[in-house]
């Protein structure tokens, strides 16, 4: 029996209580201004960590190239005043088409940064993924926004991945994210360039730019260490992973290699909740994940930070859904940073988009003001869209709202 999310206030309030809205915000009016606000407030290992990608950064580029392809074709005279972008997925109903996706590292771009996400989407209505390589205990997340999803870069050894599986349960997520396009570490030079390194070792650039950033060194690392210790992996395993500066991290995040379809059925018999599969960029692979038991698919290249080259998946997500039917769901992610890339993936048959970076600079430059900032700016995006294209729902749109253009 698959557990459905619990239900969450389709009328959210999008601005976090107590503190008053940071200034600067008044010059964030698209996503991409966060990132060079984000630039300037992160050392630059850590900026480098969240906007590096895999070698030459084609398939970044990819994921963002590909909506200019697309162009909408607007209907007139439509009557959209009874506009709603709401949406539902596993019994949940959820007050836009978007979401947080899951990002690791978060509590060293801002304090108690997975915790802050978590509770400014369940605040706004949406969903958030929590990263398996995260910084604070699941259980924590769990406790602060339980509508949360866990994604997680399960063990290779039977006995760990199921111990990990019966945590997760037992800390009450309903949605559990299996990420499977990791079988071996990626090449992420950039990250090298930037002087990011797994495990995050010190060193005098990292000092300077936390001496540089007084903002980031006493309000994220300083404070984190003050009141926490020394940031540790937690949820790579049942138990606690290795500090962050631990040679043991790089032993923490391989041994994947082997797993399988096998594997897969498995985890579903170990699992009762929803199980979503992320990182399938193939149709074929997106009918496996539904034989054997997935309840849902995030088409995705990991924000490009995997295999340099692959495609963008929004090159596979309409032949994805026609052969996966109507009722199945299919999300999406990399790339994203439009309310007008979230319509376009809608048109083509997503059930849900995810986005991961934005709100990752988001939350960097404004804690959860920022957070909730970026997703106010986002579904006005998507509400203007919507009444351009003549939609009152999400569901009036359909392949016929795009034409090819390039």
């Amino acid at each position: 029996m698959r557990i459905a999310d619990p239900a969450v206030d389709p009328r959210p309030r999008l601005a976090p209580a107590g503190k008053k809205k940071p200034r600067v915000l008044e010059k964030m009016l698209s996503l991409h201004d966060f990132e060079a606000a984000a630039r300037g407030v992160l050392p630059r290992p850590i900026f480098g960590y969240v906007s590096g990608a895999a070698e030459d950064n084609r398939s970044r580029d990819e994921n963002r190239a590909v909506f200019e392809e697309y162009g909408f074709v607007p209907r007139v005279l439509r009557n959209v005043s009874a506009r709603r972008q709401t949406i539902e997925i596993f019994g949940q109903q959820l007050s836009s088409p978007f979401g947080i996706a899951p990002m690791g590292i978060n509590a060293l771009s801002a304090y108690r940064g997975d915790i802050v996400l978590a509770c400014a989407a369940q605040a706004a209505g949406i969903t958030s993924i929590m990263s398996g390589s995260s910084l604070i205990r699941l259980e924590e997340v769990a406790q602060a926004a339980p509508a949360t999803w866990f994604q997680a870069y399960l063990p290779g050894d039977a006995e760990r991945r199921g111990a990990l599986i019966e945590r997760v349960a037992q800390a009450g997520y309903r949605t559990l994210v299996v990420t499977v396009d990791l079988p071996v570490w990626a090449n992420r030079e950039n990250n090298v360039r930037s002087g990011f390194s797994t495990p995050l070792r010190p060193s005098l650039r990292l000092i300077w730019d936390g001496l540089t950033r007084p903002r980031w060194l006493f309000g994220t690392f300083a404070r984190t260490l003050l009141k926490h210790g020394m940031p540790h992996f937690e949820n790579s395993y049942a138990t606690r992973g290795a500090p962050i500066v631990s040679s043991k991290v790089t032993r923490d995040f391989t041994a994947r290699d082997h797993l399988s379809w096998a594997d897969l059925r498995v985890i579903r018999r170990q699992w009762q909740g929803n199980l979503v599969v992320k990182g399938i960029l193939s149709v074929d692979d997106a009918l496996a994940a539904r034989e054997h038991g997935a309840d849902g698919v995030i088409l995705s290249n990991h924000g490009g930070r995997q295999l340099d080259g692959a495609i963008s998946p929004m090159r596979v997500l309409k032949t994805a859904v026609e052969n996966l039917g109507p009722d199945y769901p299919v999300m999406i992610d990399s790339g994203f940073r439009r309310g007008s890339d979230v319509l376009k993936a809608i048109s083509l048959g997503a059930r849900m988009v995810f986005l991961g970076r934005p709100f990752g600079y988001a939350l960097a430059v404004a804690g959860a003001h920022g957070v909730a900032h970026a997703i106010g700016l986002l579904r006005e995006e998507i509400d203007r869209n919507m009444a351009m294209l003549g939609a009152n729902a999400c569901s009036e749109l359909g392949p016929d709202t795009l034409v090819r253009i390039r």
